[in-house]
């Protein structure tokens, strides 16, 4: 099984690491390498992220690194990383 970055999730992620330069570009790549190595670990534990709980999927699960939620989709040969959101902001109805 293989994580797949979703256009939208890499479009997530490339704003947050803009957000976060504007202040401190070596802070932006820490943080962005944390977030894409912590979603490596879905790879041979696809169920350790819990479910989604606004959208009550079995198969929508996310990972917490704080203060962003990774939420990602198990598929039958890979994972699909849908999206990087804040904790504080609503997800939107569909992903």
């Amino acid at each position: 099984m293989k994580v797949h970055w979703t256009e939208n999730a890499i479009e997530h992620l490339v704003n947050i690491y803009e957000y976060i330069a504007l202040n401190s570009p070596t802070y932006a790549k820490r943080f962005v390498d944390k977030v894409t190595r912590r979603s490596e670990q879905i790879v041979d534990h696809p169920l350790s992220g819990r479910k989604v709980p606004e959208y009550d999927a079995e198969d929508i699960r996310e990972l917490i690194e704080k203060p962003y939620r990774i939420i990602y989709r198990i598929k039958l040969n890979q994972i699909d990383v849908l999206a990087v959101i804040h904790g504080s902001r609503l997800l939107p109805d569909d992903i």
